[in-house]
């Protein structure tokens, strides 16, 4: 029987001065025995949560619109979630699905196939588990390389993978992120990725696709890369840790064609954008694209451990052996994730595309009070907001955007950067109206806080 999760109701509340004293002694022994490698935007200590709302040790409450990273896609400790977890837990916790079966591995597999158009000859797609959207990345590496015998990979600016070491080599997202730990893997190649809001490559708005498109084919296919030798590029639909930016409709469908052109597979990196983000069950669905290898974690089983590299069957060519992960796929995780996907197709998909578009219309009410929002974009409740320099300019300000963070932290809204310049509004899928309205009020009060 699930344990009754305490319900910390729906909005934010702050009783202490930030951080409270409980907080701050808990923040003294991480600081002395924890790496200093992670990064903390502010001082949050989350000691229980509940739907959108963490409470930390000092009894404040905050509205989560960071969801972990966008991890809980059902919301912190939603009820059928702990009980498939605790009733997991107490007939098979682990038994390695590396080297024996069991019945929740195929069971998802299946599931997740059911998600992605089949092949016209309705072969399914396969799944391998890992750990992690990095693993999902690594594995994603090894087979598009096994599979086509090539070596080269295409990845794009400002994107992220992961930091293990080969997700690393594809991350080029923040110098301090690859920074004395070279040589990455060899054989990748970046460029632009086609940001309308900041076209590169001199290109216009409307026309910034294309150019990347002509870029990939005219310059680098041309100078620097034989196409017959590339085995895969790997794409977010949507740019997570990049700033959460939306690449034009036509951008997608015109690298597949360019990929498959030359016998490219397409992998999509869908660990931030996926499993009912955008308000469809992954975000390449917007764009009319069909990729031959996805990747997935974060928000496929609301919290727990879980990373899945899905590809065509007719790739699935390695043998036993050439790839496998101890703990990948463990039962705990499983169990979670088809709770969550039940959930997310009964449900939260749908609420994520009508609570996204109240909120960006919100939001856009916002842009149009303030200059120094430059920009609103996303789909369903994966929405960037570009914070600039100067009204009317596109110059990031890095400076306001964090101090923006920090207000919204005090008056109880979680909040992270994303790019730049940028802030990321990625609450759990079940929020409603209300709870959206209300981070729109403490955004507005942030800002009006800082005089902006």
């Amino acid at each position: 029987m699930a344990t009754q999760i305490a319900d910390l109701g729906k909005f934010p509340r702050i009783v202490t001065a930030l951080p409270g004293p409980k907080a701050q002694a808990i923040i003294a022994s991480d600081h002395r025995y924890i790496s200093p490698s992670y990064t903390r935007s502010y001082p949050l200590v989350a000691e229980r949560a509940s739907g959108a709302i963490v409470e930390d040790p000092d009894g404040n409450l905050f509205l989560d619109f960071s969801a972990g990273i966008a991890v809980v896609s059902t919301g912190h400790c939603h009820p059928d979630i702990v009980r498939a977890i605790q009733d997991q837990a107490a007939s098979l916790i682990h038994m390695s699905g590396t080297d024996f079966y069991y019945r929740q591995m195929p069971e998802l597999a299946a599931r997740l196939s059911s998600l992605v158009e089949t092949d016209p000859d309705g072969k399914p797609w396969c799944c391998f588990f890992g750990n992690s959207g990095a693993e999902a990345i690594e594995a994603s590496i090894k087979l598009a390389r096994y599979a086509t015998r090539r070596h080269q990979l295409i990845a794009f600016q400002n994107s992220f993978h992961g930091r293990t070491m080969g997700a690393l080599s594809l991350t080029a997202s923040k110098p301090v992120q690859r920074k004395r730990f070279g040589p990455l893997l060899a054989g990748v190649t970046h460029i632009p990725y086609p940001n309308p809001y900041q076209p590169p490559l001199g290109a216009k708005p409307e026309t910034i696709g294309d150019a990347v498109l002509e870029y990939l084919e005219d310059v680098v296919f041309r100078t620097t890369v034989a196409p017959d030798e590339v085995a895969a590029i790997v794409v977010e639909a949507i740019q997570g840790e990049g700033g959460y930016i939306v690449p034009p409709a036509n951008f997608l469908k015109g690298l597949q064609e360019i990929a498959h052109n030359y016998g490219i597979l397409i992998i999509a990196d869908e660990v931030q954008s996926g499993m009912g983000r955008t308000g469809k069950m992954f975000a390449f669905e917007h764009f009319d694209c069909q990729p031959d290898i996805i990747a997935l974690a974060k928000g496929i089983a609301s919290g727990l451990p879980l990373g899945v590299m899905m590809a065509r069957s007719e790739l699935m060519t390695w043998e036993p052996g050439a790839h496998a992960s101890t703990f990948g796929g463990n039962p705990v995780s499983l169990a979670a994730a088809l709770e969550t996907v039940r959930l997310l197709q009964e449900e939260y998909v749908a609420n994520s595309a009508k609570v996204g578009a109240f909120l960006k219309s919100r939001l856009l009410d916002l842009m149009a009070k303030h200059p120094r929002i430059g920009d609103i974009r996303g789909f369903g409740l994966m929405i960037g907001i570009q914070v600039v320099r100067h009204p009317g300019t596109k110059e990031w300000d890095p400076v306001l955007r964090d101090a923006l963070i920090q207000e919204c932290f005090s008056r109880g809204l979680l909040v992270l950067g994303a790019g730049a310049s940028s802030i990321r509004l990625s609450p759990p899928l079940m929020i409603d109206e209300e709870q959206a309205e209300c981070a729109v009020g403490i955004l507005t009060s942030a800002m009006a806080a800082l005089a902006i």
